[in-house]
């Protein structure tokens, strides 16, 4: 028999010891029975709302979906009464919500079967056969798969997204009703679609999740610009790509050391520029000149258009502006500080899993002895100050050593300090930044 939390256990044996039904449902009940961790727990329950406020005195419930939430010492756990729905004009909520009379009934509004299994501690109520479609491996909608999607057009995505979570297939009937409805997806606010799609890509099969994007045809209203980028072919004398831009993009994705879906998605656009700059010369090489560039402007209009936080679409556009950088042992080490500062110091680790994934992507070995010179470079250069900010010694110790009021001529002292430092001449030590600031004539 597989357990409930002593939290889950206590909100259903409250309920059965006051004469009514409750069940946990959902993806707790999938998750608990494939092994896996889950994120919150859903509860259906034959009580009414007022119901629960009475048996649970520190519950609250301010919503018109029947759904109160139950403080627990660990968390709050959402229960909701049985319920049928109807109509659902905006293909994401129902127009009309009637309280349900039986579990069976409940259970027929769900998504996919795999979620439309409820347990109560000791009972598994399985009426769509989801535990068979769990050990197939299969996502599959409860009933009619159109209708289901009609219901609630992100439906879509998230079957996509709970695949890639899985590694399961979306069995034919429910995939070929995506495919036949998915301009529905337009109906359903980009902020819902932005999250299933970070949900996808980190997930650990994301590179199938994008791939099912495509099949769909999610992928061509979600991002036409990466979706363009499957018709732009690589192969050709004197380039090191085996694939065309758009599987390039999926496998550098595969391959990109990062867990973060924001690093993730970078990874993915990365080359979305290559559509708009493919050119072949006379010599028949194809060529991308300055595609990074692009590829940087094409994602900010993605980004932007998914509303993503400022946060996150500047660390997105860094990583696509510089992810052509180059690896040489001839570079000096101010083009290598140079580089830093493009990047951000805080961006250098999620740039190299970047890197990573598109040298593997591309069918390049996954490091080279450049590269791995370049990474220790990249520390010992750390190793000296960036900015003013880094120096030993401070505006305060400038103005106390040289007697003189806070103003510009304070910032000039530290910054001609900053660039001795900086071109090797003068050590950032401060015993040895105060003997040099001694030294410094005053107007």
């Amino acid at each position: 028999m597989i357990e409930l939390p002593q939290s889950a256990r206590t909100i259903i044996d409250s309920l059965k010891h006051a004469g009514l039904e409750a069940y946990a449902v959902g993806g707790s009940v999938r998750d608990l029975l494939m092994g896996r961790p889950t994120k919150g727990w859903d509860f259906t329950t034959s009580a009414k709302p007022e119901d629960l406020l009475n048996i649970f005195p520190d519950s609250f419930y301010d919503n018109q979906f029947g759904t109160v939430g139950i403080k627990m010492p660990d968390d709050i756990y959402e229960v909701t009464t049985y319920r049928s729905e109807k109509e659902y004009s905006d293909h994401r909520h129902p127009d009309n919500i009637e309280w349900g009379k039986t579990l069976t009934e409940d259970l027929s509004r769900r998504d996919f079967t795999i979620n439309a299994i409820a347990y109560d501690g000791k009972t598994l109520t399985d009426p769509y056969h989801g535990q068979e479609d769990l050990k197939n491996k299969i996502i599959r909608a409860v009933g009619d798969p159109a209708k289901r999607i009609e219901e609630d057009a992100l439906r879509q995505m998230r079957a996509v997204r709970i695949a890639s979570e899985l590694g399961f297939m979306i069995e034919p009937a429910t995939l070929g009703a995506i495919k036949k409805n998915v301009h529905l997806i337009q109906d359903i606010s980009v902020e819902r679609v932005r999250d299933e799609l970070l949900r996808i890509l980190a997930s650990p099969f994301a590179a199938d999740g994008i791939l099912l994007l495509k099949q769909t045809g999610l992928l061509k209203i979600i991002l036409p610009e990466l979706d363009a980028a499957f018709a732009i072919g690589q192969k050709s004398p004197a380039r090191h790509h085996i694939y065309d831009v758009g599987t390039h993009s999926v496998m550098a994705l595969k391959h990109c050391t990062s867990k973060d879906p924001v690093v993730r998605l970078a990874t993915l656009l990365h080359d979305i520029g290559k559509v708009p700059t493919y050119k072949v010369d006379e010599k028949g090489i194809i060529t991308f000149y300055n595609h990074e560039m692009v590829s940087t402007k094409l994602t900010k209009a993605i980004v932007n258009r998914l509303r993503f936080s400022r946060k996150q679409i500047e660390k997105i556009l860094t990583l696509i502006r510089w992810h052509q950088f180059t690896v040489d042992e001839r570079q000096t080490d101010n083009a290598l500080r140079r580089f830093i500062r493009h990047v951000g110091r805080e961006n250098l680790t999620d740039m190299l899993a970047l890197r990573t994934g598109d040298r593997l992507g591309g069918g390049a070995a996954e490091t080279s002895w450049r590269m791995e010179l370049f990474k220790k470079r990249l520390e010992e250069v750390q190793k000296q100050p960036f900015t003013v900010a880094d120096l030993k010694i401070n505006g305060f110790d400038v103005m106390k050593t040289l007697k003189i009021k806070p103003g510009p001529e304070v910032g000039k002292v530290l910054s001609d300090l900053f660039a001795e430092v900086e071109a090797g001449k003068l050590k950032n030590e401060r015993e040895e930044l105060l003997a040099r600031l001694k030294q410094f004539p005053l107007n």
